[in-house]
């Protein structure tokens, strides 16, 4: 049994994290440079877009940092602009996860493309749009590597995770989850869905495995790690831990964590094998802030914990206000909240 977040949440600073006028900002990925400095690695787009699905047809990985990992964080460069529909990730980039090892940085991502012209203001853009259609179909786990986290980044020129015909992954693959190993070698668990006719079914969760970050990357197995029929869950986080690895992820319909998009804990020995912990619940769409108030989110995803001397110090969560749901929000940033780092 893992600890639990819950007990260990602290107030949010107010003016933490980080957020951008103009834009939607998603996906807050954090480490810790050469500088001493903390730098956020983010998903944005332009707002003229709605949020859902624009993030499929416009999103870039950013770059923000600050001198503490409450932030706030201030936008510093582009990290991966659109570079054109004959590139696999040319149109879209988006779920980054930074990480360091050794003298590398390393940055998983999404990426997508479609052949359609781009979008531009006072065009409506739906989920029937044929440009979101390609765009979700096309959409794959990538990464790139620099020596700096000022880059320049090397992306790589195929994807890590291709979609597997028959699988459960013969759709898409995206939200890269890595946790890198004691040896050097990566263990990393993905969103996918699977070819059901002509469209795609629900999502589910895969792992895959290299013996080194460059890949190659192999599924660990042909079946999700969760029965799809009971777990409905996406945005994973995972980590190592002394009897093998936790991971936290977004609960879609609330059936395991008795709160509809709040967050699950599940363990495993060896990366391959999940259980949902008796104590499943991580985390809450329910926020304490440092004024006293308390406030639900409309949207609280993509968790992401900032380890520092081995302990997870901060948990960071792209939100959105509004009373819920990706069409109602006004606004979305990237916020933090702070950890005890003891029990």
């Amino acid at each position: 049994m893992t600890f639990s977040l819950l007990d260990r949440m602290l107030p949010a600073p107010l003016d933490g994290g980080f957020r951008m006028e103009g834009w939607w900002v998603w996906c807050g990925s954090i480490v810790r440079g050469d500088d001493d400095r903390f730098h956020m690695f983010a998903s944005r787009w332009p707002k003229w877009l709605p949020m859902h699905p624009g993030w499929l047809l416009r999103s870039e990985i950013v770059r923000a940092s600050s001198d503490t990992p409450e932030g706030p964080y201030t936008y510093e460069e582009t990290v991966f602009p659109a570079r054109g529909a004959e590139y696999w990730d040319g149109r879209s980039t988006h779920n980054p996860h930074i990480l360091r090892y050794g003298d590398k940085y390393l940055l998983y991502y999404m990426g997508t493309t479609h052949p359609f012209p781009e979008p531009q203001p006072g065009e409506t853009v739906d989920a029937d749009d044929c440009r979101v259609i390609a765009a979700r179909a096309n959409k794959r786990v990538g990464l790139a590597v620099a020596d700096s986290v000022n880059g320049p980044w090397k992306r790589l020129d195929t994807p890590i995770l291709p979609t597997r015909p028959g699988k459960f992954d013969s759709f898409l693959t995206s939200n890269p989850a890595p946790c890198i190993r004691e040896d050097g070698s990566v263990l990393l668990v993905y969103k996918a869905r699977k070819y059901e006719g002509t469209t795609h079914g629900q999502m589910t969760l895969g792992a895959a495995e290299a013996s080194r970050y460059e890949g190659p990357y192999r599924v660990m197995r042909d079946t999700p790690l969760f029965p799809p029929e009971r777990f409905h869950i996406e945005d994973p986080f995972i980590w190592r831990t002394s009897d093998g690895y936790a991971m936290i992820a977004k609960d879609m319909d609330g059936n395991l964590c008795g709160e509809m998009h709040g967050g699950i804990l599940a363990t495993s020995s060896d990366g391959s094998d999940w259980r949902l912990e008796d104590n499943s619940k991580s985390y809450s769409r329910r926020v304490r802030w440092e004024d006293g108030s308390e406030l639900w989110m409309g949207s609280f995803e993509r968790p992401f914990l900032l380890f520092q001397d081995g302990q997870p110090t901060h948990l960071f969560a792209a939100v959105a206000d509004g009373p819920g749901g990706f069409r109602q929000a006004q606004h979305t940033w990237n916020m933090v909240i702070p950890l005890r780092t003891s029990p």
